[in-house]
Formats: structure tokens, C-alpha cells, sequence
């Protein structure tokens, strides 16, 4: 029964490896989806090309559905997986900056990087961007921490804070995702897809 690494079914440095290993393989699949574009990238933001979007929704449903039959399955352990403290408000700021990030400098820390192995300038501009930001941030931390630290949930998955069970939450998410789908493909005949 998993996960592998708190059931000590493996050990630290196993599991530091096999990260490292689906690291490489991510980024593989990121550089052949063709995720080292920018253009292709905010493509989402600008309706023509909303691959991205599919991409990372079916991903999601995918894991979702693998870790709810798991679980039903008794192959993982759902409780033993860690789940991210949420802190909303910087959350919120955060994902704001991100964002703004995203759309004027066209890609995400992943696809930086990608792009970077593979030689992209632009990419390697905004990956050290990355580094300058993180180290302002470090500097500046303790006149952020208050902040940083507010809005404390615990870890609570999405589930539980709208009282409802796994199971239904995958058919919502399911549905959501398929109507995300069709708008992405609505998306695409209605903007102009430029050629890149």
C-alpha cells in the first residue's frame, strides 16, 4: 500500500531518486508537448491556442481518478498524502503575481526551465528572474513574515470544505473540466491562432 516513502516501503535517498527521475521525465514530455513556447503558452490567456489547458486539466482528472480508485482499491493510503498547508491570503497575492508573471514573460518556473535546457533565451531571462525574485523575497522576509503567515486553513483538500464526498467532487471536477474543455475549443474558432 502506498505512498511508498511514509509506509518505508522505500527509502529517503530511493525516493529523492525516483523524483529525480520523473523530474527528467516531466520535463521531457513538457519540451515534446511543445510547452517551451511561449507563444504556445499564453496562447490560453488569448484564446488561440488553449492546449495548455487541456494538457494540465486532463493530467489532473487523470490523477485524481487514479488516487480515488487507489484508494478504493486500498493501494494507497489517501490520509499518509501530504497535502500543502494553505496560508489563503498570501495564496491569493501570490497566485496574482504568478500569473501577471506568466502572461508578460510567457511562461511558468517548469517551462523556464524546459525552455532553457533547450537553449531559450528569453527562457533563461525569466529563470534567472526567478532566482533574483526568490532572493528579494528571502532578504525582504522578515517585513513579509506577518503576511506570509496569515490565513492559516491547515491542509484541507477542497472536498471537505464544501461538505461533500470524494467521490462527488471527481464527477463535479469531471464535469467542470469537460465544459473547460469545450470552451477551449469554442476559444479556438472564435480567435485568430497565429502561426508560430
Amino acid at each position: 500500500m502506498g505512498p511508498l516513502f511514509p509506509q518505508e516501503i522505500i527509502s529517503g535517498n530511493w525516493n529523492l531518486f525516483l523524483a529525480f527521475i520523473m523530474g527528467i521525465l516531466f520535463g521531457f514530455i513538457l519540451e515534446q508537448a511543445g510547452f517551451s513556447s511561449s507563444r504556445k503558452l499564453v496562447g490560453v490567456f488569448y484564446g488561440y491556442d488553449t492546449v495548455v489547458l487541456k494538457v494540465f486539466l486532463t493530467a489532473a482528472v487523470t490523477a485524481m481518478l487514479g488516487l480515488l480508485y487507489f484508494s478504493l482499491f486500498g493501494w494507497i493510503d489517501l490520509s499518509l498524502v501530504y497535502v500543502n498547508p494553505t496560508y489563503l491570503w498570501p495564496t491569493i497575492v501570490g497566485g496574482i503575481i504568478m500569473g501577471v508573471g506568466f502572461i508578460m514573460g510567457g511562461y511558468c518556473p517548469g517551462t523556464s526551465l524546459c525552455a532553457s535546457a533547450i537553449g531559450k533565451i528569453d527562457a533563461m531571462f525569466f529563470f534567472g528572474g526567478i532566482f533574483i525574485g526568490i532572493f528579494f523575497f528571502a532578504e525582504g522576509y522578515p517585513l513579509v513574515k506577518h503576511f506570509y503567515m496569515s490565513g492559516f486553513m491547515g491542509a484541507p483538500k477542497a472536498y471537505e470544505l464544501l461538505g461533500i464526498s470524494g467521490g462527488v467532487f471527481a464527477l463535479l471536477v469531471i464535469i467542470a473540466a469537460a465544459l473547460m474543455f469545450w470552451g477551449g475549443e469554442w476559444a479556438e474558432k472564435k480567435f485568430p491562432r497565429e502561426e508560430y
